[in-house]
């Protein structure tokens, strides 16, 4: 009672001085809360709502239960999450936070997954979109698309990377359910139920992935128009939180900054650079960072005096991190089901570090030791952010699905091959 006490009045005291600070930098804030709409009138919203209306019809017409049928036999040895986790890992790698959030709490709402799997596919598939990662940072910040290839490796690597971690995160509980024979969800395809791993990898099968499918379209029972109205409106609410909490933490930035507050930052983040060996310029990017992703993925790029590979660092780094102005979008969503918050802190801190750590490992092997000055954008390489990149947003989201059934067929073949190694360890 007291902690909570504690909390709610350091929230009232937070919320006091950010107003006092508006009041005294009326000019900032609204300045301020012109530049969170634009980014996410002109970037976010193209970017993130058709992915949003297109992954609620899918869920409708029972493609998540096709794909996970499919997927069931890779995502289960890797990653301890039933296939239908394979879905939401697509979604969220090709259209970005806080997608699979959305679609996690779908899949728990729905009790296809345990909480403690949701909570893992939560914590290693929010990642950055690849129109964002290539056209605004790479291209639009950094000025060079040779730069997007080991910026997205280092991403979505260390994102899978992560996965593997953490499917030894909530063992215990997974086995107290097994033991207390709770039932905390209904059977996945193939899965059983409580959220238990099955003894043995599922099998893959095309024709029981079509039966998947077929079944769930047959219980949703939602016409195509109901469907679609649905989805929109959903839709457009999430984008208004969306919008709301980037304005707010772009109001919050600047206004820290124009108080003299963010100095302190800025000296604290300087230490431990120096400290690891960093450039003690990018404090400032990182500060950013902290609180808003584009903001500081911006800032990244800007320091004239820093390598570019630690520029790039950094940018890996807060890419993945995403700033609480995501950290706040996936809370709101978290909390429409019981997936818990914390871990999701944790896995965006190392998946920051695993993310920065694996760019400055691959620079010398993939952009050699003469990579300083990176060449200029043609106009023919630009990609666009805005409004334009819808197409090329879908174009993406095809090949994503195209990789995944591709993948979903190689998983036959890491079955075998856990099946013997199984074999052999029961020998």
């Amino acid at each position: 009672m007291n902690l909570t006490r504690i909390a709610i009045s350091l929230i009232i005291l937070t919320m006091t001085s950010l107003g006092v600070l508006m009041v005294c930098y009326p000019a900032v804030s609204w300045e301020a809360g012109v530049t969170g709409l634009a980014i996410w009138w002109e970037v976010l919203f193209p970017s993130l709502f058709p992915f949003f209306v297109i992954s609620e019809l899918m869920l409708g017409f029972g493609i998540v239960h096709f794909l996970g049928k499919l997927l069931d036999p890779l995502m289960k040895p890797l990653f301890r999450i039933p296939g239908s986790g394979g879905f939401v890992a697509a979604m969220g790698f090709a259209s970005g936070y806080p997608v699979s959030a959305k679609l996690a709490t779908k899949l728990r709402e729905q009790r296809l997954i345990s909480r403690v799997q949701g909570e893992r596919l939560v914590a290693f598939t929010t990642s950055s979109d690849p129109i964002f990662l290539i056209g605004a940072v790479s291209v639009g910040f950094f000025g060079s698309s040779q730069l997007a290839g080991i910026l997205a490796l280092a991403h979505y690597g260390s994102a899978l990377l992560l996965g593997i971690l953490l499917r030894f995160y909530g063992t215990r509980e997974e086995e107290s359910l097994l033991q207390g024979s709770a039932i905390d969800m209904i059977p996945d395809q193939g899965s059983a139920p409580s959220g238990r791993m099955s003894s043995s990898p599922a099998k893959f099968s095309l024709r029981s992935a079509l039966q998947a499918m077929h079944e769930a379209r047959l219980n949703d029972g939602r016409s195509l128009g109901e469907l679609l109205k649905q989805a929109v409106s959903s839709s457009l609410q999430l984008m208004a939180v969306v919008g709301g909490l980037v304005v707010f933490f772009s109001v919050v930035l600047k206004l820290l900054t124009a108080s003299g507050i963010m100095s302190l930052l800025y000296a604290g983040i300087q230490s431990l650079l120096v400290t690891a060996g960093l450039p003690a310029d990018l404090a400032e990017p990182f500060v950013g960072g902290m609180f808003e992703v584009t903001l500081g993925a911006k800032a990244a790029a800007a320091p004239p005096g820093v390598p570019l590979m630690y520029k790039a660092a950094a940018a890996a780094f807060i890419l993945s991190w995403g700033g609480l102005s995501v950290h706040a979008q996936v809370a709101s969503i978290l909390n429409g089901a019981d997936l818990r918050y914390l871990p999701f802190l944790a896995a965006r801190l190392i998946h920051g570090i695993l993310a920065a750590s694996l760019l400055l490992l691959l620079w010398t092997p993939m952009m050699g030791t003469g990579s300083a000055a990176m060449l200029p954008v043609s106009p023919e390489e630009e990609i666009s952010v805005g409004w334009s990149s819808v197409p090329d947003a879908f174009v993406i989201f095809l090949k994503w699905i195209a990789v995944l059934l591709i993948l979903s067929l190689l998983a036959r073949i890491i079955h075998w091959i856990l099946a013997r190694t199984e074999g052999r360890t029961r020998k």
